[in-house]
């Protein structure tokens, strides 16, 4: 066998796991970024789903969705795949409750701050945690990141401060529930990507979020609240419409994207929801869209990219991006 032949058959067999390696990437890439559209849009449903219910019947109408949505999914695609591996059952399903713990914490809080404060302040406080996981996945568990990341979380941040006409706001109790709203979903990213290292069904990790989310959220429906089901069907298309997208399809493909996209980059893509949402509020909402957004737009978008090219172009990179 001549040289030239033995290089070209070694060529080709690094060359495989390299295209499969970016093949993953660019599915967990796009997953991503449709995750940020589902979330964007459903910013109105969200708000529009509070007519005739409270916080905590919205927030469980729609993990019982999402659960429903996903149980058939999973038996045909993971149900006996689990049942023939070896796992750490007691380890995993501490993993997937406290997941779903945090889930439905945050959820509930966001919920409630749109009922002390405007959509101004909710923009902010959602584009928050592109700061508070990298600060988490550096201080706490020591991950180390490309350097890109840090001024790329400055952009987002300021873009979601022009987005949300911060001159038009005032500090209120919903702002508090806000930031600590966005505190529960920078540890919501991390931890799924803690529970992928060890146990790989996305379908069974968003459906058990899910699950655990709506159990946990039914006492306070009942302790503060009076659901009855003629208010819950009056607005029974936006829980629909957050429960099958925005929950299930949207933490199934954010599960997805977590699997060869680290946390910190990924939170970055995430912060798109608020661009989608801003775009969206112009088209279908009739909101006004000034220059002053359009630049919170611009830098959102330009973190995105920057965030996600300059791993390419250095040489030296940390970490898994």
């Amino acid at each position: 066998m001549s040289w030239q032949r033995f290089c070209f058959q070694a060529c080709c067999l690094i060359r495989i796991p390299i295209v499969q390696a970016m093949d993953k990437k660019l599915f967990s890439l796009v997953c991503a970024i449709i995750t940020s559209l589902l979330w964007g849009s459903a910013f109105v449903a969200q708000d529009m789903g509070m007519d005739f219910i409270g916080p905590y019947t919205f927030s469980v109408g729609r993990f019982l969705v999402g659960f429903l949505s996903l149980l058939p999914i999973f038996f045909i695609f993971e149900f006996n795949k689990i049942r023939k591996i070896n796992i750490d059952k007691k380890k995993v399903s501490y993993f997937l409750f406290f997941l779903g713990f945090i889930l439905a914490i945050g959820q509930a809080l966001q919920q409630i701050s749109l009922i002390y404060t405007d959509v101004a302040n909710t923009g902010v406080f959602t584009v928050f945690y592109v700061l508070v996981v990298p600060i988490i996945s550096y201080f706490i568990f020591s991950k180390k990141m490309h350097w890109s990341i840090w001024p790329s979380v400055v952009f987002c941040l300021i873009g979601g401060l022009l987005l949300s006409e911060l001159q038009n706001t005032s500090v209120r109790l919903g702002d508090t529930l806000g930031v600590l709203s966005a505190v529960c979903w920078g540890v919501h990213i991390i931890l799924i990507r803690k529970t992928i290292d060890i146990f790989n069904f996305p379908i069974t990790i968003a459906m058990s979020q899910c699950f655990v989310g709506c159990l946990i959220l039914i006492l306070p429906m009942f302790l503060f609240e009076t659901p009855t089901l003629s208010n819950i069907l009056k607005d029974s298309y936006e829980i629909l419409y957050v429960g099958v997208l925005s929950s299930a399809l949207a933490f199934l493909l954010q599960t997805y994207s977590l699997q060869n996209i680290s946390p910190a980059p990924a939170a970055i893509i995430f912060s798109l929801e608020g661009v989608v949402a801003a775009i969206l509020a112009w088209l279908i909402l009739d909101q006004f869209l000034n220059e002053i957004k359009i630049l919170g737009i611009f830098l959102i978008l330009s973190a995105v990219i920057f965030s996600q090219l300059m791993p390419i172009y250095d040489k030296k990179s940390y970490g898994r991006n």
